[in-house]
């Protein structure tokens, strides 16, 4: 049996529990994590998650600078950072991959940015700074339709608990996936 076939059974037994689910972390995803090179599927995910977070910025500082009523008393500085903190770490990872800088993309993502996220939506669902009434003043005549319909914020506060789920449940998956990338790295370094 050749080093590959031997690193990749142990990779086969590569298995985490946790007391709410156990992951099974796949060999091949490990595989494709290990090494540097970024993705063609992830550089068109990148460039998506960039245009998206950039319009949500756009769209949430206009609302912000213009007075429009959208944000209420309750915005404040946490809130804020929670806010535009959680886009700009969206921005910034996928900024990251598309520079080529898979690495620090995947650390920050493993390493607490997805958790901030998470707790950054959760904290928006119950503080719920925002009135929905004002949602599309921002927006041209003509565009406005597009986001109307959220105007009671009851979607809004789906969106938020989705994002709180999703985020967990990814900054766990992430971490538990970087600890054993970063583990048979070193157990390779080690093997040579």
């Amino acid at each position: 049996m050749n080093e590959k076939e031997s690193s990749e059974n142990q990779l086969d037994k590569k298995k985490w529990s946790g007391k709410l689910f156990s992951i099974n972390v796949k060999p091949e995803l490990i595989e494709t994590e290990l090494d540097d090179i970024v993705r063609r599927d992830d550089i068109i995910l990148s460039i998506t998650f960039d245009i998206i977070t950039f319009l949500l910025f756009w769209f949430y500082a206009a609302h912000q600078v213009q007075s429009t009523g959208f944000f209420t008393a309750t915005f404040g500085p946490w809130e804020m950072i929670l806010l535009y903190g959680s886009l700009i770490y969206w921005f910034v990872t996928c900024l990251f991959l598309l520079v080529g800088l898979k690495n620090p993309s995947r650390n920050l993502d493993s390493f607490g940015g997805l958790i901030f996220v998470a707790f950054g939506s959760a904290w928006l669902f119950f503080v719920f700074p925002f009135d929905y009434s004002y949602v599309a003043v921002v927006l041209p005549e003509g565009l406005r339709f597009l986001v109307q319909w959220m105007s009671n914020g009851v979607v809004a506060r789906i969106f938020l608990v989705l994002g709180f789920l999703v985020h967990l449940f990814l900054g766990r998956y992430a971490g538990i996936l970087r600890v054993t990338v970063l583990k048979e790295r070193a157990r390779r370094k080690n093997t040579t």
